[in-house]
């Protein structure tokens, strides 16, 4: 096994390769899959999956460790069973990845040079691009917050030993491939928008905040403090899932999509790298209810916030020329929408 700084070297290696490389890259391919009126069920679906996937995998890799006998071999072990499955995955899609098709002829009314510009500069100057990304960051950092549920109902309600593990299962795995269905479906069939789904579910996810601040915990049953947070979590997850879905929405040419996921992944995945120690501080220095009630107010101001960018994001794409701007076909092939 590595030492420490070797641990360190590989997870940074970690952060190169699955998310500056590969992340951005997928999520461009789940977007490429449907037109701008299907990428709220196209990553909803998508994050359903994961869910799956991950629940399988996971406890796959709980059943190698066990095995192997819960020490250092089967620790070993299952970094094994990990590194297989990736490499594994990685062979079946070099082989089952048709080569590129050539897309239809299309003539394409010749555009002025900045917006033929393809460069990460001309990404960095698209205000949408920035507008998604920073509605990623807010629905992100609410999301770090659900990670302490489980203290909160754990000190605060005193959840018993039974629960947790069951909250816990919830939590993390079924309202992930549930709540990606639900947002999708909402975000597409009712709304017909996702930037307008989350810009609702950022003001519902405020006042459910706000009430779970001024709730008298202490003399609320476990089961309500459950069916309370599990609640919130669900509404989060549903935004977890559809984050990305308005650049299919905003209609980002295709030559800027895989940027535009990469600086939306770089800034909307930003809080993980301060959220989880910020909100643990605050619970370390104020423990108790005021401490899980302070969390909850920052988490409010988050979930504001990025109530706020939605508005503007709304208002942005409603105002996008419908002429010249990439159309997704069923098939990932490009179309145009050209002007008269």
């Amino acid at each position: 096994m590595p030492g420490y700084w070797g641990i360190l070297f590989v997870w940074a290696l970690f952060g190169v390769t699955c998310d500056m490389m590969n992340w951005p890259v997928l999520l461009k391919s789940v977007s490429r899959l449907g037109n701008s009126e299907q990428q709220g069920r196209l990553f909803g679906f998508f994050e359903t999956g994961r869910g799956i996937v991950d629940t399988v995998v996971a406890f796959s890799a709980l059943a190698v460790f066990t095995w192997f006998g819960s020490g250092l071999l089967g620790f070993k072990a299952g970094i094994w069973f990990y590194s297989l499955i990736v490499i594994a995955v990685g062979i079946i899609i070099f082989f089952v990845l048709n080569d590129k098709e050539e897309a239809p002829s299309v003539e394409v009314k010749k555009e002025d040079g900045a917006s033929q510009n393809t460069s990460m500069t001309s990404v960095l100057r698209d205000k949408t691009i920035w507008l998604i990304a920073f509605n990623v960051f807010f629905v992100y950092a609410v999301y770090c917050g659900l990670t302490f549920f489980i203290p909160f109902l754990k000190n605060i309600y005193l959840l018993p030993v039974a629960l947790v593990g069951a909250y816990g299962i919830i939590n993390q795995y079924c309202l992930k491939m549930i709540g990606g269905p639900i947002g999708g479906m909402i975000s597409d069939k009712i709304l017909k928008s996702p930037s307008k789904y989350l810009c609702y579910t950022f003001i519902i996810s405020t006042a459910a905040l706000v009430l779970l601040i001024m709730l008298p915990h202490e003399s609320m049953p476990v089961y309500l403090g459950m069916a309370c947070t599990l609640g919130f979590g669900a509404i989060v997850f549903t935004q977890r899932a559809v984050f990305f879905a308005p650049i299919g929405e905003a209609k980002i040419a295709e030559n800027k999509t895989g940027a535009a996921m990469a600086l939306g992944s770089f800034i909307g995945y930003a809080p993980a790298m301060f959220c989880f120690s910020l909100y643990g501080y605050i619970l370390d220095l104020n423990p108790g209810i005021i401490g899980y009630k302070i969390v909850f107010g920052i988490m409010a101001c988050f979930a504001f916030s990025g109530a706020v960018v939605s508005v503007m994001l709304v208002k942005r794409i409603s105002q996008l020329p419908r002429s010249n701007l990439l159309n997704y076909s069923y098939y990932g092939y490009s179309d145009f929408v050209l002007s008269d």
